[in-house]
Order: C-alpha cells, then structure tokens, then sequence
C-alpha cells in the first residue's frame, strides 16, 4: 500500500497566516458543510493551498477553524473601524461601531455562524470559547482606547464578551430588514451598561463624596454656623 504524503514542513508563523488565509473560507464551506475537514478541504481548493498542509494547520479540529475566522473578523475590524477613526467619539457608540464592524465582517455566513455557536457551546469546548471571548473584547477596548490596567481592565472585557456573545445570538437569527432587530438589541445592552457604569461611579467615590447618613444627622444636631 503506498503511503500517505507528507505534508511539507512550515513554520509556525506561515501556519498561522494560512490559518488566517483559510479562516473565512472555510466558513464559506461551513455553510454547507459544517466545520469539519470536507470545508477545509473545500478552502484549500478554493484557495489552491496544497491540501495535506491545510490539513495540517488545522489537524486541531472544529474549534481551531473556528478561532481562524475569529481571527480574520478581528483583523476586518480594526481594517473598517481602525483607532484613529474612533477617537472623538462617545465610548458607547465606539463600542457600538466595533461590534457592527464585526458582525458586517460575518454577514452572509449566518449558517456558519449559528453552526459555530454550537459547538462553541459544548461542555468541552466551553474554556477555549470563552478564551476567544476575552480576546476578541480585548481587540474591542484596545481599539475604543482603553488603558485600564486595574480591576476594569477584566470587568469591561468580561462585559463586553458577554454582550457581544448574546447579540451574536440574535444576529444568526435575525431577519429583519438592515438586522434593525440586533442593532436595537445591541443599543439597548450598551445603554444597560452605560448605566450600570454610571451607578458604579457614584458608588466608588471617594469617602468624602459619598452620601453619609451619619454625617447628614451630625449636621443636622450641630449645623454649621
């Protein structure tokens, strides 16, 4: 019987720039296939990758696909919603700029994306989804110009993560014209938030600022004269 080729050896760094090459391809293929290795065959046709070494980039299964498309939404983001462009604006509509500019990078492959989403959500892939997550919130706040290095910088990516993933939800199923539904979702979990983070200020004062009902009766039994 003859043996099976071998694919040709690569670095590491040109694996993962095929992997990134491959990404959104592959979810093209997903479409129809699935993320399995028919649609990674299917991109490398696509694509004329020699086969055995796309096989090869993605020997980790459905998952590292998967983190590939990931990656090649992050690098549309930052190409249509780049830094610069983002910084006279309010932080809720750059957050808001930066999800869209996401869920335009994944539009059309509606299919794919709720197929990802399942597996995603299987119990032993749920550390490696919610690891690409954080990462793409933390793309998000880098690029809105966050330079918390505190407790914020792990509680603005732990909620954005967590908005980003529902409305993902809503946009696979959205069919709405424009996705108006997943706009006005999205507006309404930022402005939650915005909220949120409004109550929290006042709540984080210093002392000094912070209501005291000691402090107000003291005054109250001795005013000031």
């Amino acid at each position: 019987m003859e043996e099976p080729a071998t694919p040709p050896a690569t670095p590491p760094g040109t694996l993962e720039a095929l992997r990134l090459q491959l990404g959104p391809v592959i979810a093209d293929a997903a479409v129809f296939d699935g993320w399995n290795t028919k649609a990674v065959a299917q991109a490398a046709a696509a694509t004329g990758v020699n086969r055995d070494l796309a096989a090869l980039a993605f020997r980790d299964g459905p998952m590292a696909m998967i983190a590939a498309w990931i990656g090649h939404v992050d690098a549309r983001m930052a190409e249509t919603a780049p830094a610069a462009a983002l910084s006279g604006l309010p932080i809720r509509e750059r957050i808001r700029r930066l999800v869209m500019a996401r869920l335009d990078a994944v539009a059309g492959r509606e299919e794919a994306l709720t197929r990802a989403l399942s597996i995603m959500a299987m119990p032993h892939n749920l550390a490696a989804s919610a690891r690409l997550g954080w990462r793409s919130a933390d793309a998000m706040w880098r690029l809105a110009g966050d330079t918390a290095t505190d407790y914020n910088h792990y509680t603005k990516r732990a909620i954005l993560a967590g908005i980003y993933a529902a409305t993902l939800h809503v946009f696979a199923r959205d069919t709405s014209d424009g996705k108006a539904e997943t706009r006005a979702f999205l507006d309404r979990r930022i402005e939650g938030v915005m909220r949120f983070e409004k109550a929290k200020a006042q709540l984080l004062r210093t002392p000094d600022e912070r209501f005291s009902m000691t402090r107000l009766l003291g005054r109250l039994r001795y005013p000031a004269r």
